[in-house]
């Protein structure tokens, strides 16, 4: 075999990103190393994989034959990984989340895994969507909790729960939005009093489809890590932002100066799935897993309104916590 895993992995990137210097900031290596090994592969497959333009690139002809088979070998080359480390005696799974989620969503779902199963080895990657979708991809994730949609060909989507924003501020100053009576709705803020997370983060693009901006309204400030450095300084009272629901308990006890309110209806929100590539095969697994991902989160959301009112224009959904029943039942079709 005159090519490697690694030339597939860089040219499935490339093709995915349509460009040198983010293909290779994805895959975690120097814009140059990649284009050698996709020169490489060139000289291995006898002929020009991609059209190389400015900002651009285009598969050939052979370039799409290339990756159809690169796609069956990651993903073969993936399940064989697993098969090994799955030898030791318990099931492995490898599991991918946002960050705007990791922190809410994991404990619960850890716990719920272990319960169901203590041979169970789980592995966590925590990073934004570009690079968890990459490695899906490849054949390094079994699957990835995110937003949808992925606007990703080749995966399967499992929509789990819907994901609320509030607006969130300093208390002295949604008391003064609220002085002046005024039904606030995302599209009436103001660029220069937004601030959101640097860009990069699915979250940010969110926030600004749901307000009516782009990256060029005004003033956007676009520079914070997390959603906790984001709490800390609107808590303080620089800016407002859009807080998830998910994230909401957890962020406020955090910082107690942050004070949040609800839109009226619709309410803005994002809609949270698991997601798989196709050529996996059918397992219960996945339903089960996305059973258990979904309870935690509901019962999350559910704990917030009971504490703080229910959601705008109804009462409050009490969600049964299913987790020790959905792990079993994970835990089950993991033998």
């Amino acid at each position: 075999m005159k090519f490697t895993l690694r030339q597939l992995t860089y040219f499935k990137a490339l093709t995915e990103h349509r460009n040198f210097g983010r293909a290779a900031e994805v895959c975690n290596v120097s814009q140059p190393a990649l284009s050698v090994q996709i020169r490489a592969l060139e000289d291995v497959m006898g002929g020009m994989l991609v059209e190389r333009r400015a900002r651009d690139v285009v598969l050939t002809g052979m370039g799409r034959q290339v990756l159809a088979k690169a796609d069956e070998v990651l993903s073969a080359a993936g399940r064989l990984d697993r098969l090994s480390r799955d030898q030791g005696g318990g099931r492995s799974l490898s599991l991918g989340v946002i960050p705007t989620l990791a922190p809410y969503l994991l404990p619960g779902v850890l716990e719920a895994l272990r319960a169901g199963d203590l041979s169970l080895t789980v592995q966590v990657r925590e990073a934004r969507t570009e690079r968890l979708l990459a490695a899906l991809g490849a054949g390094e994730l079994d699957a990835v909790i995110l937003a949808l949609p992925t606007g990703t060909r080749g995966l399967v989507e499992q929509p789990l729960f819907e994901d609320r924003f509030l607006l969130a501020g300093s208390h002295a100053r949604l008391s003064r939005m609220d002085a002046t009576g005024q039904v606030l709705r995302p599209t009436d803020l103001q660029p220069s009093q937004l601030l959101l997370l640097e860009d990069g983060h699915c979250l940010t693009d969110q926030a600004l489809e749901v307000c009516g901006m782009d990256r060029n309204s005004g003033s956007i400030d676009m520079g914070a890590s997390s959603l906790a450095t984001l709490s800390r300084l609107v808590a303080a009272g620089f800016g407002l932002t859009l807080m998830p629901e998910l994230a909401a308990a957890a962020e406020r006890a955090a910082a107690p100066e942050l004070a949040l309110r609800r839109f009226p209806e619709p309410e803005p929100a994002r809609r949270i799935g698991l997601v798989r590539r196709e050529s996996t095969p059918e397992e219960d697994w996945f339903a089960q897993l996305g059973q258990m991902i979904r309870d935690v989160g509901e019962g999350l959301i559910s704990a917030f309104r009971t504490e703080n009112g229910p959601a705008q224009g109804g009462p409050v959904d009490v969600v049964s916590d299913g987790r020790d029943q959905a792990a079993a039942d994970f835990a089950a079709s993991a033998r």
